[in-house]
């Protein structure tokens, strides 16, 4: 974590702000960041029509081998642990989040689809647990607006089950939206902005390279982020859904080092359509060492075909890359959808460190 004079040096990037008396939206302030996809209609075309798919999503019985689904112990969440994060990788971008004596859940998608009927992708791997199952929670934070982060009846079910106790992180612009749906602790922040929950934990909203849209004229009225959580131990970074952009150093400077990330790995290709909204599991892995990421969880892939990559293959990367770059081993991970583990710094010697154990590879 920087000291007070090296955070005072450090240049913060701000989403751009374009406004009128009638409207607002917001862009990406990087280089890096080369448009929505609307704003490429030949690339447009091409994915939908041309682009070969080599998802290679096989049959149900196969997947159960592949790409198993735990039916998880949520009574392990009744305490939390003294030392290290407790996590469970629910799918896609959920994962529940323990620490401290603080339950986190990120993008909380339930349904069987990622948006609309009909025309929006259903999972391929179920979720391991109902929303009724789940434990005492005490803070949701949201990414950005899109169906597969931001689940309309999985929101209104999470409000319904737990109340006004359960306080809610959105980026600016979908406070609104999470009062019209019912919920009724709602804590909407800009880049950087920072809340107190208590006395003893910090929630942060961070930039991420990304973009927002749920209606046909909506494109980015509601601004996109990445969250950091900080303990009096331990720090927790979610990544949401990003591009890769110079501003991960910068949150590595001011906030690190992170005893646990939840970095995307996965909807990245055709690369060239993808790049700038989603990052690969090289970028991933960038990520994790700009942030200063003890260890990193590897989301946003193997629930719902979104993109063209084999289904496996983040998955087999991440632990090609971790290699290649002499990571420390189990230094960046996946977990099984339900699978609950205790993650601590590779510093620990009660910690196993077998990444072969995290990721179940079959």
């Amino acid at each position: 974590m920087a000291t007070t004079n090296e955070k005072e040096e450090i240049q913060l990037d701000k989403p751009l702000i374009l406004a009128s008396r009638f409207w607002r939206t917001f862009a990406n302030p990087w280089d890096s960041w080369t448009g929505t996809p609307s704003s490429k209609p030949f690339e447009l075309f091409k994915f939908v029509v041309t682009d070969e798919d080599n998802s290679g999503i096989p049959s149900e019985k196969e997947l159960d081998k592949t790409l198993p689904v735990e039916k998880p112990n949520l009574d392990e969440f009744k305490t939390s642990p003294e030392n290290g994060i407790r996590t469970m990788w629910i799918g896609h971008a959920t994962v529940l989040v323990q620490f401290d004596g603080l339950t986190v859940l990120t993008d909380p998608i339930f349904s069987e689809r990622c948006g609309p009927p009909l025309i929006s992708p259903t999972r391929y791997r179920p979720t391991p647990c109902r929303i009724g199952e789940l434990p005492d929670i005490d803070a949701v934070v949201i990414s950005h607006n899109h169906y597969d982060h931001l689940d309309k009846n999985s929101v209104r079910e999470l409000q319904m089950k737990y109340g006004p106790k359960l306080k809610w992180y959105v980026p600016l612009g979908l406070k609104k939206w999470l009062k019209d749906v019912g919920c009724e602790k709602v804590e909407e922040l800009n880049w950087w902005g920072e809340d107190d929950y208590n006395d003893k934990f910090k929630f942060v909203c961070l930039p991420c390279q990304h973009w927002s849209k749920r209606g046909a004229l909506d494109t980015n009225w509601t601004l996109w982020c990445s969250w950091a959580v900080l303990g009096p131990k331990h720090r927790f970074y979610f990544g949401g859904d990003t591009g890769y952009c110079p501003v991960f150093k910068t949150i590595g400077q001011k906030y690190g080092k992170f005893s646990l990330a939840a970095i995307p790995i996965g909807a990245y290709e055709p690369r060239k359509f993808m790049k700038t909204q989603h990052i690969n599991p090289e970028e991933a892995v960038q990520i994790h060492q700009d942030i200063k990421a003890e260890r990193s969880l590897g989301i946003h892939w193997g629930t719902f075909k979104l993109t063209y990559e084999p289904y496996l293959e983040p998955r087999e990367k991440i632990l090609q890359i971790v290699k290649e770059k002499n990571l420390k081993e189990g230094a960046f991970f996946t977990l099984n959808h339900g699978q609950i583990k205790v993650i601590q710094s590779l510093d620990d010697a009660t910690q196993p460190a077998n990444t072969e154990t995290e990721t179940s590879v079959k």
